[in-house]
């Protein structure tokens, strides 16, 4: 239940249109409900302005299905499975048809590695007007990118990505200094050493938001690298998520543009 029905709810009971037992029952379903194991934060709307998502690693296919069917059935906003297996994705989506799937354009369902997770949305946002740039320091941070374009997506926003534009490559980068510097919010993707961070930092003036990614040789410790030379950057102000977690960096950017929408009067 997200603030709109909750309103609605209660303006049913008010004008008589709904009885107040029919009211209450559907009320109890708050603050959460227990489905397959889990228990379905249905007051997150309420609290956050976001719903939580279904991370599928963990979950069994019955149990990402009962879940996503539980959490459509409890709220009006975007439903989002997330780093989905192929066989989640495709039970989620014959208990629930109409989810959009979310891969990297490269990878197929039946793809064996990991790159092959999916996002998969469910009633997704409007189209907001804000302007996030997704930066990916390379082809192997792909996606991690895609996850956070995905998941901006889920809630209407619409990512511009800019691929493989790491420091390694200079003239890649500043080719993109204007597009980096007209963002609402930058989402840097970044392994190896994670440099493209500070790079970015420096030419923009909006919140950007750094990803550490794994990708990298043996002396990237899986992300260790980039996560603490992010946390060290001389770019001061950047934000930094966890190694390879392009669904909390895009959930940070939301509440970025979430809290400029209500300054400027309202969401878009």
């Amino acid at each position: 239940m997200d603030a709109q029905q909750l309103a609605d709810l209660l303006a049913d009971v008010r004008d008589g249109t709904l009885p107040p037992d029919e009211a209450l029952s559907r009320l109890r379903r708050l603050p959460y409900a227990d489905v397959a194991g889990a228990r379905i934060d249905h007051h997150r709307s309420l609290r956050t302005g976001h719903p939580e998502a279904v991370y599928g690693p963990g979950k069994s296919p019955t149990q990402c299905a009962r879940i996503v069917a539980e959490m459509l059935s409890g709220g009006s906003g975007p439903v989002l499975l997330t780093r989905a297996q192929p066989q989640q994705v495709t039970a989620a989506l014959a208990a629930c048809p109409g989810g959009t799937v979310h891969r990297p354009a490269d990878r197929g369902p039946d793809s064996a590695d990991s790159e092959a997770l999916a996002t998969v949305v469910w009633r997704a946002a409007n189209v907001r007007s804000e302007q996030v740039v997704v930066a990916s320091a390379g082809t192997a941070d792909g996606p991690v990118a895609h996850e956070a374009a995905a998941v901006l997506g889920a809630f209407g926003v619409c990512a511009t990505p800019r691929a493989d534009i790491g420091l390694a490559g200079m003239h890649r980068f500043l080719a993109e200094i204007d597009t980096l510097a007209a963002a609402d919010v930058v989402i840097v993707v970044a392994g190896m050493e994670g440099a493209l961070a500070t790079a970015v930092a420096g030419v923009t003036p909006a919140p950007v938001i750094a990803v550490p990614t794994s990708a990298g040789y043996g002396a990237a410790l899986e992300g260790v690298t980039a996560l603490l030379a992010m946390h060290a950057s001389c770019a001061a102000g950047i934000t930094v998520v966890g190694i390879d977690n392009g669904f909390g960096a895009a959930m940070a950017a939301m509440r970025i543009l979430d809290l400029a929408a209500r300054s400027h009067g309202g969401s878009e």
